[in-house]
């Protein structure tokens, strides 16, 4: 379980296919620390298991093997050598819940349709799946990328969030454009209401 509080933004240092899966490469320092084999960590939201940690001064490099089916499904497929990822630990059962609940699993894949400075802040549009869609409410909790985001309006096909200037520059989203694409994880507590609503006879 994660909060959205993305805690650095790593540094994608390779990304290597191989028979079974891909094995993508991340360079953390803050998450890189006492990091273990098999813990988990969220790479873009998206919680990945750790196969491998090797050290280069301060810095941790920690490996992960993807399944075809989570590359396809998330906008990794879409990294490159020196792509910035949003990183972010597990919630301690003694930690401070910052944002809302984020379980790391990604739901769907959206599009940047508009990405603008406003002021001192950003104004950034997404549009999103049908089967995330469905989960969007005004004020409502996104995550997107791994971060806890506020839902200030729903648009069509979308919806808009404000981004403010903290988040811009710690987080991966200084690199998205028009035309990225971006993981996308909807409010659990919103899925769980739905599946009750649906069963009751």
């Amino acid at each position: 379980m994660f909060t959205g509080i993305v805690e650095e933004t790593g540094k994608v240092e390779a990304i290597v296919p191989t028979e079974k899966s891909i094995r993508l490469t991340v360079r953390a320092k803050v998450c890189g620390r006492g990091i273990k084999k098999s813990q988990s960590l969220a790479v873009n939201g998206c919680c990945l298991t750790v196969v491998k940690v090797a050290s280069r001064g301060a810095v941790k490099l920690v490996e992960f093997d993807l399944l075809r089916e989570t590359w396809i499904r998330t906008n990794l497929q879409f990294a490159r050598k020196g792509s910035l990822v949003n990183l972010e630990r597990p919630l301690r059962a003694d930690g401070q819940l910052g944002g809302h609940f984020v379980t790391g699993h990604i739901d769907g894949v959206g599009k940047v349709v508009r990405w603008e400075r406003m002021g001192q802040d950003w104004m950034l549009d997404i549009t999103a799946p049908k089967e995330v869609m469905r989960y969007v409410i005004y004020k409502g909790s996104m995550a997107v990328d791994g971060i806890s985001l506020t839902v200030a309006e729903v648009i069509k096909n979308g919806f808009r969030i404000w981004i403010i200037p903290h988040t811009y520059e710690i987080t991966a989203l200084k690199e998205r454009s028009v035309g990225s694409a971006v993981n996308l994880e909807a409010d659990l507590i919103g899925k769980y209401v739905e599946k009750f609503i649906v069963a009751r006879p």
